[in-house]
């Protein structure tokens, strides 16, 4: 891995979403719109809302599902057209290719990640009884998680839409079990265990920790929780990225 050679991959995607209005509206528009959306929706229950309750797990859950899909999808195209064959046949290597990504796609997550928590906090009166800075670092690191899980996936699709048909499979199990309908201490035991292994609970847990003002001990070790899987994930990537589509 060569630092200068992942910036500058990370720079090249960088250059190429910023050409692409509708990625960047998907990327930071619609996280801000589905918590407005949900705001309003509960807007007219008695206190206490819901969605102080819910808002919190949905600012982990939606950075992590618009990274992973966008991030996949963006991913399969570069091989599809011939573009990821083109870089790996110059001197860069798998690593340096999904970090580049990592990292520019981490720096849109941070930029999505503010929005969603500014709106929710400043606008729609969200309460954290935590530090609203550590909510965002935690909200990025969602998002970071789900753009190494896209990543990841993309070595095992050969078109956009298989890399799509994952998001069943691998998204919306952790979606339903990481705390959002049903407490997972509430789940039969066997759904409890699955959870226990599933990323995405440890940065729901992190989330509701904040709000309820738990000590920083138990948001920085599900936020260690998080970053190792997506540390993880960017490993398994690199060593399963294929050059060419069959």
């Amino acid at each position: 891995m060569t630092p200068t050679r992942t910036l500058a991959v990370a720079l090249r995607v960088l250059q190429q979403v910023r050409r692409d209005p509708r990625t960047l509206a998907m990327l930071v528009v619609i996280p801000c719109a589905l918590m407005a959306l949900l705001w309003w929706m509960f807007r007219e229950v008695p206190s206490p809302s819901p969605f102080d309750r819910t808002g919190p797990a949905l600012l982990a859950i939606f950075p992590f599902v618009v990274m992973f899909l966008i991030t996949s999808v963006t991913t399969l195209r570069e091989r599809a057209s011939g573009t990821l064959e083109r870089l790996l046949a110059m001197p860069l290597g798998k690593l340096d290719f999904l970090l580049g990504y990592g990292l520019a796609f981490g720096l849109l997550a941070a930029v999505q990640s503010g929005a969603a928590v500014g709106v929710s906090v400043g606008l729609l009166g969200m309460e954290v009884h935590g530090s609203v800075g550590v909510l965002l670092v935690v909200a990025v690191a969602d998002a970071v998680l789900g753009t190494a899980l896209g990543l990841f996936v993309s070595a095992f699709a050969n078109t956009e839409f298989q890399a799509v048909q994952f998001m069943p499979a691998l998204v919306v199990p952790q979606i339903l079990l990481c705390g959002l309908f049903v407490p997972r201490d509430q789940l039969p035991g066997v759904l409890h265990a699955i959870s226990e292994v599933l990323p995405l609970s440890y940065a729901v847990d992190a989330m509701q920790h904040l709000t309820v003002g738990s000590a920083d001990s138990a948001v920085a070790q599900d936020l260690l929780v998080v970053l190792g899987y997506a540390v993880a994930l960017l490993i398994l990537g690199a060593a399963t990225l294929r050059r060419r589509t069959p």
